[in-house]
């Protein structure tokens, strides 16, 4: 079998086609594989170091300001867009696959417009409860669009386009993570465990909040924190220590730059604090953890605000918009919790409850359809 993958931009767009990549292979180890994507973007990398063959392509976003720095990108947009176009037929025609799978971002767009062109079956996987641009507008020309949440069906002519509800793809490790296992592993005891963080470059108004939190915490040490201040986050270790809060004499507070044991970090705590990116959400959903979400007010259509507020339309989550969040209202709101453990289980429990699973088996069954 010979699959082509397209999306990028975001971690987001990118982690669950090397989630499906990886799982095809474990089901046909000689399956050809190959993955394009903007050149220069985060996939280059991502892509590349999960081991598959990366061919990029120039392509861009359109600029949503309306002056003339707007207008003078997205006319030189439209001409990458073009010639986008012409690099992935070539690069489709070249590879001949038996299909072609999108799962978001600007990216997706040419190469999955040029696949139905050549006929090559498309799929489309959005993870978000709130539709991009590039997916709805490919819909109509894919053979299957597979949504990652119920609430995203509306946003579709179901008589126009097959919807499959899959859910999101899980990576195995998430799943079978075991809390217990990974407290011991992460040598954490029996006080609560609070896990946090921004995304992979950070966000500051979280790192700001949290430095509050670690500050409150440090004075009697009730709780174990593990935090991520990403990329841009790196001003936050000496922060907190300008506040007399010298973190070699606290080990339970665990502040580093990036997480890359999630899965045994996951399932060690007892409430994550998070942006509501789609994958991130699955996880927690898939571990069924209880949590704070601080959706970012700076992605395309606020589809972080759409997945956030599904999970607490549910009774699986709190949110706290960043408009409204401030050191004093996280360090309120996580005693109010984890003293709460009635609320604190239902969370759980109705998180839980909205988890698919087997999302990898679902997506592959479709891949393989005739």
């Amino acid at each position: 079998m010979k699959v082509v993958f397209a999306g990028g931009g975001t971690a987001g767009h990118i982690n669950p086609a090397i989630a499906i990549a990886n799982y095809i292979k474990t089901k046909e180890p000689n399956a050809d594989i190959i993955y394009i994507g903007a050149k220069g973007g985060m996939e280059e990398y991502l892509v590349e170091k999960a081991g598959y063959k990366f061919i990029g392509i120039k392509v861009t976003g359109f600029s949503r300001k309306l002056n003339l720095q707007g207008f003078g990108k997205n006319m030189s947009t439209i001409k990458n867009f073009v010639e986008s176009c012409i690099e992935a037929r070539g690069i489709l025609k070249k590879f001949n696959p038996d299909i072609c799978l999108g799962t978001g971002g600007y990216v997706s767009g040419p190469v999955l417009w040029q696949a139905s062109r050549l006929k090559i079956r498309t799929l489309i996987h959005e993870q978000n409860a709130y539709p991009g641009i590039t997916t709805k507008w490919l819909s109509k020309k894919a053979s299957a669009v597979m949504l990652a949440s119920r609430a995203s069906q509306k946003y579709f002519n179901p008589n126009k386009c097959n919807l499959v509800i899959t859910g999101n793809p899980i990576r195995e490790e998430i799943l079978k993570a075991d809390k217990v296992k990974a407290k011991e592993k992460l040598n954490l005891d029996k006080r609560p465990v609070i896990l946090s963080f921004g995304g992979s470059l950070g966000a500051r108004k979280i790192n700001e909040a949290i430095a509050d939190l670690v500050e409150n915490i440090a004075k009697d040490d009730r709780y174990q924190v593990i935090h991520a201040f990403g990329q841009y986050g790196k001003w936050l270790i000496s922060n907190i220590e300008e506040r007399g809060v010298c973190l070699k004499d606290h080990k339970n507070l665990d502040i580093r730059e990036y997480i890359f044991n999630m899965s045994e970090c996951l399932a060690a705590a007892d409430l994550v604090i998070c942006r509501a990116g789609a994958i991130s959400l699955s996880e927690i959903e898939a571990l069924g953890k209880a949590s704070i979400l601080i959706p970012s007010p700076n992605v395309a259509e606020n589809h972080q605000y759409h997945n956030a507020m599904e999970l607490v339309n549910n009774g699986a989550a709190e949110i706290l918009e960043e408009k409204d969040l401030t050191g004093e209202r996280l360090i309120r709101k996580v005693d109010e919790l984890i003293k709460d453990k009635e609320k604190l289980s239902k969370l759980e429990k109705n998180a839980k409850k909205m988890a698919i699973i087997n999302a990898n088996e679902m997506i592959y069954r479709l891949i393989k359809e005739p």
